[in-house]
């Protein structure tokens, strides 16, 4: 016997949730931005993606880390900034303060191992098509082609944790 395929979230459950969590993150942000900074052994470690739409900073920095990266707030930052997209921050690399600008839809990873709180997200996609066609390929709609007035199907499997 066939089973039916579980129904459509039309909602998009999932992206809300993501979405509400990262307002976790930009909150405690904000609360580490007010003169004083952090409370208590309160301090944060921010995983990003560096190549995420958006993200700025020195590109000697950020090309160290073609991925990834993970800065620390703690004792050491200035000009934190947080924004409803993004937020800024100087750090010191080499000795030398640089600012960062992170929207938050880059962020994979909030930690404050102080009080052992973790918030983990799905990945941000990827800023460029891949040079080789995936099996998504088809399901990506061609601008200005035939049949543009047809409806597309978009597979978002490849976006979520497995």
């Amino acid at each position: 016997m066939a089973q039916d395929a579980p129904p459509e979230d039309l909602m998009h459950y999932d992206v809300m949730a993501q979405d509400a969590l990262r307002g976790v993150v930009r909150a405690a942000l904000k609360r580490a931005a007010v003169p004083g900074g952090l409370p208590g052994d309160h301090h944060f470690y921010i995983t990003f993606k560096t190549q995420a739409p958006g993200v700025s900073g020195p590109a000697e920095v950020l090309a160290k880390y073609p991925d990834e990266m993970t800065i620390v707030l703690q004792h050491q930052y200035d000009d934190l900034a947080p924004g409803e997209t993004f937020f800024s921050v100087s750090l010191r690399f080499g000795g030398v303060p640089r600012t960062l600008s992170i929207p938050y839809a880059a962020v994979t990873r909030f930690m404050d191992p102080s009080v052992q709180f973790l918030l983990q997200f799905d990945t941000p996609p990827a800023p460029e098509a891949p040079l080789e066609p995936t099996d998504h390929a088809e399901d990506e709609p061609s601008p200005g082609g035939p049949g543009d007035d047809e409806p597309k199907v978009v597979s978002l499997d490849q976006f979520r944790k497995k």
